[in-house]
């Protein structure tokens, strides 16, 4: 399996998971529930994440703790950012592109749970792919 088939496979199984929490809990808590309850349903699909990731900053070739926290990070290769907002806005997105590319990583799923169907509420974000990744269905277009 190569590069985008292990994050394709790895995103469908964290959006198979985001799909079952919002079916099981609705719209309209805080993200902080949203974010026990995915990690629960990751855990009981035996897949790897950690949550609440420390991330430095590396400038200039020094690590500086600014105090930044990822949601999740899936595998060690996929960053989930969770919201539960009316509407995800340019500053949203921009978190995710700005924390991909702090940390390296390639796929980031933004996912705001405050939606009346959870497809409306995931966005998808590419960091320095070789190829395209193939849309999963109804998502939102790379942005």
């Amino acid at each position: 399996m190569n590069e985008i088939e292990i994050h394709n496979k790895l995103s469908e199984q964290i959006i198979g998971s985001a799909i079952e929490v919002h079916k099981i809990l609705g719209p309209g808590l805080l993200e902080s529930a949203y974010e026990l309850c995915l990690a629960r349903e990751l855990a009981l699909r035996n897949i790897e994440f950690e949550i609440q990731k420390p991330m430095p900053i590396v400038y200039k070739g020094s690590f500086l703790d600014c105090g930044y926290r990822l949601d999740i990070v899936v595998g060690g290769l996929i960053i989930v950012e969770l919201k539960s907002v009316d509407v995800i806005l340019a500053i949203h997105k921009a978190q995710i592109v700005s924390n991909l590319k702090l940390s390296g990583l390639k796929l980031g799923l933004l996912l705001n749970f405050n939606v009346e169907k959870m497809k409306n509420g995931i966005y998808r974000f590419v960091n320095h792919l070789e190829e395209p990744i193939r849309s999963l269905g109804p998502q939102r277009p790379l942005v």
